[in-house]
């Protein structure tokens, strides 16, 4: 079964690259003063499940290529892995400075006091971050494989405490710990920034993945007996989610980003919605029954879910730059025109790739960390 294309983690996955997209395009509609507070807790509430929901989608597919009964090669793994992530990230970081430079005309940013920082921690695009931690996640895989074995053993309680412990820590981390409190600048800078890097901020999620990924029959009967069950907790914590938002808002007297910085993936209802999420969309897609062009469409995005990912925020830049050029607001309706513009843009950016690949491998590699054939992907 370690080869079974798992479709339902698929689509999962494409639902993932559109919330991102709805998360950053929701950041864009802060430009008009009058934003629509309903609009923009869709876009950033409603989708904050999406970056984590990657981790637990990434394990999945860890844990079903590389199966907990077989010996991993950790010296191939990790090559294999600085090939499809740590090439482009390096690429896309410099595509990215070197954009911010140009653009702004500051060269600043090379300076060896403030590079480092920006390869460190994925400072050079807001969405490079990820890619950090997912190389963290891969350096520690044994120590993973090894959590994952004593897991399955006893899932339940086991991925309880993992979660109880994930919302304690997230919490302290979230709302709790400052750089401030630490003298030394190195480590304050390391506290700063850790969002960029501490894989312990997704660790449960991740876990999830792989334990599902590894028990893969048990956890499909388990949605199919708490199916109704599973649709409940997730209505529930995304009504959470919204009536944490609303009330920061009403109650709170707080603006729309200060409201979101507050209720987000990281915090106690976050991590509770993601698991609700991973839940729900992957009982949903097993057992619906979904139209032809949609599954085909999600497909399509998880295909090209990675380079969509790397690319999107240059279109944002210029889209964003057109509207202020003709003096456009970011209404509702133009709103969900410049989301559409970005999904399909950036998705006709990976298209393009994929086959300039074809007679480019090299390109290829650089940015999607894919050598690609006529006959094989590599």
């Amino acid at each position: 079964m370690a080869g079974q294309r798992i479709t339902a983690v698929e689509y999962i996955r494409g639902v993932a690259m559109l919330g991102v997209v709805g998360i950053h395009t929701g950041a864009c509609t802060l430009t008009n003063p009058n934003v629509n507070l309903h609009l923009f807790a869709l876009l950033e509430i409603a989708s904050r499940f999406s970056v984590p929901i990657f981790f637990f989608v990434s394990a999945f597919g860890l844990f079903r290529s590389h199966p907990l009964e077989r010996e991993l090669n950790y010296g191939q793994f990790m090559l294999r892995r600085f090939r499809t992530v740590l090439f482009p990230y390096l690429t896309w970081s410099i595509l990215y400075m070197l954009h911010y430079s140009l653009l702004y005309h500051d060269f600043s940013i090379w300076k060896p006091i403030l590079v480092y920082k920006y390869f460190l921690f994925g400072l050079a695009s807001y969405q490079l971050y990820f890619l950090v931690i997912l190389l963290w996640f891969y350096a520690f895989f044994p120590l993973w494989r090894w959590m994952a074995r004593a897991i399955i053993r006893n899932p339940a309680p086991l991925l309880g405490i993992l979660l109880l412990l994930q919302i304690v820590f997230n919490y302290y981390s979230c709302y709790i710990l400052r750089p401030s409190d630490f003298s030394n600048r190195y480590l304050a800078i390391l506290i700063e920034y850790r969002l960029s890097y501490w894989v312990v901020h997704y660790l449960f999620i991740f876990m999830l993945g792989a334990v599902c990924a590894a028990r893969l029959t048990a956890f499909i009967r388990f949605t199919e007996q708490f199916r109704t069950a599973i649709y409940c907790f997730f209505a529930s914590t995304l009504a959470g989610m919204l009536a944490l938002y609303y009330y920061l808002i009403i109650i709170g007297q707080k603006g729309p980003e200060e409201a979101v910085n507050i209720a987000q993936q990281l915090s106690p209802i976050g991590v509770l919605y993601t698991l609700a999420a991973c839940l729900f969309l992957f009982t949903f897609f097993r057992q619906a029954a979904i139209s032809k062009p949609i599954t085909s469409a999600l497909s399509l995005l998880s295909e090209h879910s990675y380079p969509v990912y790397l690319f999107h925020p240059f279109l944002i830049h210029y889209l964003m730059k057109g509207l202020e050029t003709g003096g456009f607001m970011m209404t509702t309706t133009v709103t969900a025109l410049f989301y559409l513009l970005i999904v399909t843009g950036s998705l006709a950016f990976a298209i393009a790739l994929k086959q300039l690949s074809y007679p480019l491998p090299f390109l290829g590699l650089l940015l999607s960390g894919k050598t690609i054939t006529h006959k094989t992907k590599a």
